[in-house]
């Protein structure tokens, strides 16, 4: 019988995305195998790091250095430019846990996704230098300056693709474990009228800065086009994100462990429906 193709889908998601890592780890602990990996913005940082066969040791300095933006906010100021943020100190540290690669150099197929903030065009990287593709795939708009790359004006991959499924579908999978750490919106949330709540006693919270506020407005974007990226998965694994934001860099062992535990649950679901 012909052995399929597995393909493991990382969505985006920021801070979020650090749950990837202990999904790979109890993949990897699991023996499922992974043909192929696509990675949208986090996604594309943590499957660039394990296309490159090191295992899940090889994320750990990722995990270390998860304040990544907060720490590049502080540095690396770019106004007036095209975002808040140059890129050159993230760009650094990337290099620094990727490596300066080619795809052709990667021990497992492996693409991102960017969007061209010109066309809203969905652009799927698949060659040249990895570091530059991951660069785009996590330049979250207005956050961080464009990235020009093979003639396009490339930003994160979430604005048109969030989990990329589809990408794995078009590189030849025949099997699909999609990792999504956006929580989907609630359908059943009604809309609040002002009159309304304004009766109500609202707790006092945190006046967000501008930064998180950037953040969560892609955050409700994002969680938008979820459901639609989703299809066609064939195992669908959400750590349980609850109460962490997309600029939250500070619960990286919380994300960790959630991601370990969606991935214990979906394994059996895996290996039954591989063998089936």
């Amino acid at each position: 019988m012909k052995k399929e193709k597995v393909g493991l889908a990382l969505g985006g998601g920021g801070a979020r995305g650090v749950a990837h890592i202990g999904v790979l780890e109890i993949l990897e602990k699991s023996s499922i195998p992974i043909d192929m990996i696509a990675g949208t913005s986090a996604g594309a940082a943590v499957g660039a790091i394990y296309a490159q066969g090191k295992g899940t040791d090889g994320l750990k300095k990722l995990a270390k250095n998860w304040n990544w933006i907060q720490r590049a906010q502080t540095v690396d100021l770019a106004l007036p430019h095209s975002g808040f943020i140059a890129g050159g100190r993230i760009k650094k540290l990337l290099k620094s846990i990727i490596g300066d690669v080619s795809f052709d150099d990667l021990k497992t197929p492996f693409a991102c996704v960017a969007t061209d903030i010109l066309t809203g065009e969905e652009v799927v990287i698949d060659r040249g230098s990895v570091l530059e593709a991951v660069r785009a795939s996590i330049s979250v708009p207005v956050i961080f300056s464009i990235v020009k790359y093979g003639g396009r004006h490339l930003v994160d991959g979430g604005l048109v693709n969030p989990v990329p499924v589809s990408v794995l579908k078009a590189m030849g999978a025949d099997f699909v474990i999609a990792v999504n750490v956006t929580p989907r919106l609630d359908r059943n949330t009604k809309a609040v009228y002002l009159n309304e709540s304004d009766t109500k006693i609202v707790p006092k919270v945190k006046e967000p800065n501008i930064f998180s506020v950037i953040m969560k407005t892609f955050s409700i974007t994002n969680s938008q086009l979820v459901e639609a990226s989703l299809k066609g998965a064939d195992v669908i694994i959400e750590p349980r994100m609850t109460g962490i934001g997309m600029a939250d860099f500070s619960h990286a062992e919380k994300c960790i462990t959630e991601g370990s535990t969606a991935a214990i649950d979906a394994v059996l679901e895996i290996k039954r429906r591989l063998a089936s």
